[in-house]
């Protein structure tokens, strides 16, 4: 039976409750069939899937154009708990993952103006799918997405409260004009639970989301030659045991043109983890590894709370290919990237750092007004280390180890620009706030330190200038500089 309502300009849409098309909410009859047969139904017409108080449990459902699929309060989308109820599908987009990542509870492919609203849940039952090996790929077969759109363009998630994925959470490939807002989402039943990702999409806005995740949180990827641009994350609560807000790891065609504002990071309300850390790897994490670029960027107003290294920014050259016929890509391109107004707690040992390679460097990073508390510890052969390039590596905020700045270690770098750093530890510290090593062209202005020894070491570096206030330091012992690193002046006010 459709139900019709009428809406502006005299447009008719209907409104198909699934009961009416046989389902019961009891959690145990399978709906899917059921549930598919009202989406196809309302994808003619174009309108409102209506899922009623009630538990209905369902294998794939193919989200079709013109249709909203909307979830009342109490009413739950149950996946189902074993793989063969998942038929595997064809996202049309070459992608780094289409070997294995082919499955999904919603799987929604070239479709236009498609909704999923509500105050209802969509549960996926993840921790029923059990990985017995750790051989790549074969780990991530047979674990389907919860919500996986590929090509559309006008989606919209609004309001309901997503759980339990097998795999990502959310997978947004290739789409344009994607909005995220109100959502609640708590994923930790499976390895590789991230929260929502962002993947050579366009015209996105993700915003009033509050979700903790095992895996990486808010992430923005290029596993394609497509680029995600034109993008808006604000007014988020966020919580991961990896990095919360992540640009990465997969970088092919590269990300441009985003703002992040307005964001809280804090731990996560489970304790236990499958990957990383309780309180989080990373606050923010920027890796462009596979090639592509990111410029454009502009981040600010991040409360940082837990993890263990608040910022993280590297260009290095994994150069994986996206798939097996793809030209080996050459390194990426970091550029043009804004971070302001930035407080941090309960950071660790390791230090925040922003790295490039020889052959790559990072250029035009700003970052201003950035207060950080670390742990501190730090003792002096933790300075004279040697930390290694590791540019084919995985990146991940503690790749270096302990680094021989517990502020910022900056390595490979033109173009740098910090103002109104402030940096505490809560343990004596004997490295320097700041480590800058083979940079060009930076300064680092109004900083506030307090360790007992020089603030920056700065080694075979050009051009830059460094101040701060005294507090009765001489210059000498404020700023240490070696041999090769010429016209670098400090300036105590």
């Amino acid at each position: 039976m459709a139900f019709h309502f009428l809406f502006a300009g005299n447009l008719t849409a209907q409104q198909y409750d699934i009961r009416n098309s046989g389902a019961i909410g009891d959690g145990i009859t399978d709906n899917t069939l059921f549930i598919q047969k009202a989406i196809d139904s309302c994808t003619i017409t174009g309108g409102t899937v209506y899922i009623p108080k009630g538990t209905y449990l369902t294998g794939t459902l193919n989200l079709k154009s013109n249709v909203t699929l909307h979830l009342s309060v109490n009413a739950t989308l149950l996946g189902q708990p074993a793989a063969k109820f998942y038929p595997y599908q064809d996202s049309g987009i070459h992608f780094y993952g289409e070997d294995w990542a082919k499955q999904a509870l919603i799987f929604c492919k070239n479709q236009k103006n498609v909704a999923i609203e509500g105050k209802g849940t969509i549960d996926g039952q993840g921790a029923a799918f059990v990985t017995t090996t750790l051989k790549k790929p074969d780990r991530y077969k047979n674990r389907p997405y919860l919500l996986w759109f590929a090509g559309c363009e006008n989606v919209s998630v609004t309001g309901v409260q997503l759980r339990n994925s097998a795999f990502w959470m959310q997978h947004y490939l290739g789409c344009k004009k994607v909005r995220i807002d109100g959502i609640s989402i708590w994923n930790h039943s499976n390895k590789n639970n991230d929260m929502i990702d962002i993947d050579g999409c366009s015209y996105v806005t993700i915003s009033n989301v509050n979700g903790d995740s095992d895996d990486d949180g808010i992430t923005i990827k290029s596993t394609s030659p497509l680029i995600s641009e034109h993008i808006v994350i604000s007014n988020c609560i966020l919580s991961s045991h990896c990095s919360a807000i992540k640009f990465g790891t997969e970088s092919v065609g590269g990300f441009r043109n985003i703002a992040i504002s307005n964001c809280v990071i804090k731990p996560s309300a489970q304790t236990t983890t499958i990957y990383g850390k309780p309180a989080g790897i990373g606050g923010l994490a920027m890796e462009i590894v596979d090639g592509g670029i990111m410029e454009h960027i502009a981040i600010s107003n991040l409360v940082i709370d837990g993890p263990e290294v608040p910022l993280f920014l590297r260009l290095g050259n994994r150069a994986r290919k996206y798939m097996a016929t793809a030209a080996v890509p050459r390194p990426g391109i970091m550029r043009d990237i804004s971070i302001s107004d930035v407080v941090a707690t309960g950071a660790g040992i390791t230090g925040c750092s922003v790295s490039g390679i020889a052959k790559a460097n990072v250029e035009n990073v700003s970052f201003n007004n950035i207060r950080i508390e670390f742990a501190g510890g730090g003792v002096s052969t933790d300075v004279t280390r040697k930390i290694e390039e590791l540019e084919d590596l995985y990146p991940e905020g503690t790749m270096f180890g302990k680094l021989p700045a517990f502020g910022f270690f900056i390595r490979h770098v033109k173009g740098l620009r910090m103002s109104g750093i402030s940096m505490s530890f809560k343990y004596p510290e004997q490295r320097p706030a700041f480590f800058i090593d083979d940079t060009k062209d930076f300064a680092i202005l109004n900083i506030d330190t307090k360790q007992a020894g020089p603030s920056v070491l700065v080694r075979n570096s050009l051009d830059g200038l460094v101040s701060a206030k005294s507090n009765g330091k001489p210059s000498e012992d404020f700023l240490k500089k070696d041999g090769s690193s010429k016209n670098i002046k400090a300036r105590l006010d």
